[in-house]
């Protein structure tokens, strides 16, 4: 069991089971959203228990993928692509350790120029 929160606690989550690796998102929407790049794991919509959910605004940023924050606190918690089975789940907004470790970053052509990456994992232009 895993178990995370926003910033203030009004939103609280449990996810049944494994994580699996998160991805480094560098895209501008990611990057605007989370003032850096947006780390996160997909999981299952039916592994993911949500408590204080009416705490939750939903920012539809395209056609098919809506982002969830915490309305009172502003924390970036979810990357929700509504016609999917699965959502992805802000690594930040985890309590304690995730078992996990980033897999490769994507939009790569998107990051910001203040920054490199450094590491040896995979990195996807798109």
């Amino acid at each position: 069991m895993h178990k995370g929160s926003c910033l203030c606690g009004a939103v609280t989550f449990e996810i049944e089971g494994d994580l699996s690796a998160p991805d480094a998102c560098h895209c501008s929407k990611c990057r605007k959203q989370s003032g850096h790049f947006f780390a996160s794991t997909d999981v299952e919509k039916d592994r993911l228990t949500l408590k204080g959910a009416e705490n939750i605004t939903w920012f539809q940023s395209s056609e098919k993928v809506r982002r969830g924050f915490c309305t009172t606190c502003g924390s970036s918690l979810f990357w929700d692509p509504p016609h999917r089975d699965w959502i992805a789940v802000a690594m930040g907004a985890f309590d304690g350790p995730t078992g996990t470790g980033l897999n490769k970053h994507i939009f790569v052509a998107e990051k910001g120029d203040y920054y490199d990456i450094a590491d040896s994992l995979p990195q996807n232009q798109q």
